[in-house]
């Protein structure tokens, strides 16, 4: 609330409002709506700023009820006058416009806001992997590639290359031949902008490709299932069900990923029963893997499966043999993860 200025409360011996600074009036500004329980946001204001503001309210007394009239109508007026604000400082006008700049454009201004100096951004770049630098520069132009392949080591770069896209690749080649006038300037803010926008990139949730995580969910599903589930990528991403495929491990695999010499590791890890219950499978493929295991056991172990095998009775439902099947893959992939087997990478390999 504005107190009146009236007869009754004098300002003599005051500074008139017309005398005072404007840092000044700003104090009692924000003196007057602080008291009247209003939040401003002062910690937008640069902290400089916000230091001066203090020191001009410590300095202040107390304000004559005609004095504050003054100050506030002047206030009002400068308001009425304003047509449109800004937030001031490249800060403020990031969080204004920065959602809708291409990203080449945002990374060069943050480039620019941390400024030329520090740590040199193509050492940290020289320090990162092929395919992390490939991930970035394939997200900038060829010129800005380009640039960057021509500071990075040679065996750098040129194992940076091999990992994008031969299109792409191609075009950063043919865009070396422009770099010939690009100057240090540009060459250093290029770097900076790069490295800010590498320490940018978000740590990947998952370690292993996505090929390798469908293909171990696709290990222990049914054969059905897994069979629908790649016939149908098929359709949609040929390249992704190929390497998909690859990454399965089955039953049918294990003569051609599993070492003759890991056969007595998988007969340790999984119960005798579930073993025999697996090796009972009648299908072309479930014979080769069953007569693989069993030829790689000790002999008297094998004539102990063999005996089991021929007594087991009722025989297993196909059911039970694909559910022991995918046990045991889930068996050999967990001996494979802690090291005790080698499953080879490529089918057809058997060491």
């Amino acid at each position: 609330m504005i107190p009146p200025a009236t007869s009754e409360h004098p300002s003599a011996g005051l500074v008139p409002a017309s005398r005072l600074t404007r840092r000044r009036k700003a104090a009692i500004i924000v003196r007057l709506l602080l008291g009247d329980g209003i939040d401003l946001p002062l910690d937008r204001m640069p902290p400089a700023l916000q230091t001066a503001l203090t020191d001009e309210i410590a300095a202040i007394r107390y304000v004559d009820s005609a004095t504050l009239h003054e100050v506030v109508q002047e206030f009002l007026d400068d308001l009425d006058r304003i047509g449109l604000s800004f937030p001031g400082g490249l800060d403020g006008a990031m969080d204004l416009v920065g959602q809708h700049l291409s990203p080449e454009a945002a990374a060069q201004i943050k480039a620019r806001q941390s400024g030329a100096t520090g740590p040199d951004p193509w050492a940290d770049l020289a320090g990162s992997s092929p395919a992390d630098l490939a991930g970035l520069l394939t997200r900038e132009s060829p010129e800005i590639a380009a640039v960057a392949l021509s500071k990075l080591p040679r065996d750098l770069a040129a194992a940076t290359l091999g990992k994008m896209p031969a299109l792409q690749a191609q075009r950063i080649v043919l865009a070396l031949s422009t770099t010939g006038n690009v100057t240090p300037a540009a060459v250093a803010r290029i770097g900076t902008a790069l490295a800010t926008s590498l320490a940018d990139t978000p740590a990947p949730a998952f370690d292993a490709p996505a090929e390798a995580r469908m293909g171990a969910i696709l290990d222990i599903a049914p054969a059905s299932t897994r069979d629908s589930v790649l016939d149908g990528l098929a359709e949609t991403d040929a390249d992704l069900a190929r390497r998909v495929r690859q990454a399965v491990f089955t039953f049918a695999d294990i003569p051609d990923r599993l070492l003759p010499r890991d056969v007595a590791a998988l007969a340790r890890a999984v119960p005798q029963e579930q073993l025999v219950t697996a090796l009972c499978g009648d299908g072309t493929t479930e014979r080769a893997s069953a007569e693989f295991i069993l030829s790689n056991m000790p002999t008297r172990l094998a004539e102990q499966m063999r005996e089991a095998m021929a007594e087991r009775l009722p025989p297993p439902t196909a059911e039970e043999i694909e559910t022991a099947s995918s046990a045991l893959t889930a068996a050999l992939r967990r001996l494979d993860a802690s090291g005790e087997i080698r499953l080879t990478a490529d089918a057809g390999t058997t060491g």
